[in-house]
């Protein structure tokens, strides 16, 4: 079940509503605005949503059959006459916001296709996905008109076993005047709760066709081998010589497709990557008519010895995920012209890392507010037709922001990229520059927001090993584990972690999950936490990682007793 997480606004009221209209047309704000919901109207502004979208002229086309549907529709069947006639309707979304069906009737209003913030602004599913937690949103917190009356709850799905959302489950009714909490909150929470335990009865099942459909397929001597559905993978010793990185990714992403491919397709939706050495031949593994994932029987190639494949992607642009590419191609883009740019994120995103990458080889100064605070070192040795990365923005003296800030004034075709931590409130000075950036800015997404990017870092996070060692690898429950970790100190934590377990592990084999820090192997709690048991258990884990995982040394810092200590971490888990 997930913890309650509404969004900060109040139920909605008629100042709410004033403060939206004069949003739209240009006027400051009163102050009793929240900030978030002011956030999420300026998010769809800058997305170039329009508030007055029109209703779709036919219904929508929905996604393919997919595993989450299949989990979802028989729960749906059962759930719906409980709302009523025409007072509630229920969206499912998939993981990209998709949605995948409505049911229920609410006269006078239509979904959208997609729910993103992207498509659609402020709304529920979005909060809920990006927060992983139940949210509402009310009336003119939306920020389309056509939603002004209607108030709406969404509670994230989580798969069974990877811990990642698979979607969304959102029910709207008309606009709730009682105040917080929705009045189908319960309602919401509780069908969640039984598309999950379908998605857990189906993963069993799932699990053991794709084990027959492997025996089936390596029966035989030295057959290459492998079977993947996304979370499990199957590799017979003779495909672990021929699965290359690159080949196992192309494999690893036909098989996550597959279930929202027609089965006829998925045989022809592997394309090996040039070089590969090998020839593959898919086969879809289906449960009740649905592609689950593939078998894949590998054929080494006669000709000689493939060249050297090409180098990976720089860190900087590693990673797969919606949230991510969408970043990366939004900095990419505007990083064309040579005015200045503004990259935002919690510390440890990438920021300066992707900055390197997007002024490519062309020598760059680089300035470091947290160590040149009033850029008296920097600014006086830059060139006009030299790039400038101005790091740690948020350090800035008073003087420094001034100087930053007449550079613009006097350059405002400066090829400047800053970077810049949110934290504490930005100073007026900070604040000028931050609102004259603005229009050409890119937020970063926090690891926590794009977990399905771990898998493709960890290679590129690991030191190259010594002649003759071989690679780290990882068990799959090493990898949940990671996978399930908040990721407070983002790529920056998660590489302290894989090359302090590279560089001192004294195992052999794949790393499990028993050799990672106490505060990634916990994991997140396993039930709803109050907000005291929020705050404690956060303080008991960076105790931990302040102290190298040590829980005598942990609890000593807290002044409780490692007794103690345990008897907490276990009451998490319950």
């Amino acid at each position: 079940m997930t913890a309650t997480d509404p969004s900060p606004a109040p139920t909605a009221r008629p100042s709410l509503r004033l403060a939206r209209e004069r949003f739209l047309a240009g006027y400051p704000l009163p102050g009793d605005v929240p900030e978030e919901v002011v956030a999420a109207w300026r998010r769809a502004r800058f997305f170039g949503v329009p508030h007055d979208l029109k209703e779709p002229a036919a219904d929508p086309v929905r996604p393919v059959e997919s595993t989450l549907l299949g989990a979802a529709r028989p729960v749906l069947d059962r759930v719906v006459p409980a709302l009523g006639a025409g007072g509630a309707l229920l969206v499912l979304t998939d993981e990209r916001l998709r949605v995948l069906c409505t049911a229920g009737n609410l006269s006078g209003f239509a979904t959208c296709a997609v729910l993103s913030e992207q498509e659609v602004g402020n709304n529920s599913a979005a909060l809920a996905l990006r927060t992983r937690s139940r949210a509402e949103v009310h009336g003119p917190e939306h920020f389309l008109d056509r939603w002004q009356d209607v108030s709406a709850v969404s509670v994230p799905l989580f798969g069974p076993e990877s811990g990642h959302v698979r979607g969304t489950l959102t029910v709207v009714a008309r606009l709730c005047t009682a105040g917080r909490p929705h009045p189908q909150a319960a309602f919401a929470e509780a069908a969640v709760a039984a598309v999950e335990t379908e998605l857990r009865a189906q993963a069993g099942r799932g699990e053991r066709v794709l084990l027959d459909a492997y025996l089936r397929a390596a029966r035989g001597p030295g057959r290459a081998v492998a079977a993947l559905d996304g979370r499990n993978r199957l590799v017979s010793e003779a495909a672990q010589r021929l699965l290359t990185p690159e080949v196992l990714g192309v494999l690893e992403h036909t098989a996550v497709g597959a279930p929202d491919m027609d089965v006829a397709d998925v045989t022809d939706a592997a394309e090996l990557p040039e070089g590969a050495g090998c020839t593959a031949r898919i086969a879809p593994v289906r449960l009740d008519g649905r592609a689950i994932g593939i078998v894949a029987v590998l054929e080494a190639l006669d000709a000689p010895a493939p060249p050297a494949p090409a180098p990976s992607p720089p860190l900087a642009l590693t990673g797969s995920s919606v949230p991510w590419r969408h970043a990366v191609g939004q900095a990419v883009e505007l990083a064309r012209s040579p005015e200045p740019l503004l990259l935002t994120g919690e510390r440890g995103t990438g920021k300066s890392a992707l900055a390197r990458e997007l002024f490519g080889p062309d020598p760059v100064q680089v300035a470091d507010a947290a160590r040149d605070t009033e850029l008296g070192q920097a600014l006086p040795a830059w060139r006009p037709d030299r790039p400038f990365l101005l790091r740690h923005a948020e350090r800035l003296a008073q003087p420094g922001v001034a100087a930053l800030n007449s550079l613009l004034d006097s350059h405002p075709d400066t090829r400047l990229l800053v970077t810049y931590t949110p934290g504490a409130p930005a100073g007026p000075c900070l604040q000028r520059l931050l609102d004259k950036l603005s229009a050409r800015s890119v937020t970063l997404p926090p690891l926590r927001e794009r977990t399905e990017d771990i898998r493709e870092l960890l290679p590129a996070l690991t030191p190259r090993p010594a002649p003759g060692q071989p690679p780290l690898t990882w068990t799959l429950d090493a990898l949940r584990a990671l996978e399930l970790y908040p990721w407070p100190g983002n790529v920056t934590e998660l590489a302290h972690v894989v090359r302090a377990l590279a560089e001192h592990r004294r195992l052999s084999g794949p790393v499990r999950r028993a050799e990672l820090p106490d505060a990634v192997r916990e994991g997140p709690a396993a039930r709803p936490l109050s907000p005291m048991e929020h705050a404690e258990r956060a303080a008991i884990l960076e105790a931990l990682r302040r102290h190298g995982g040590n829980k005598a040394r942990a609890a000593a810092a807290l002044g409780i007793g490692r007794a103690t200590l345990y008897r907490k971490l276990r009451g998490y888990r319950r």
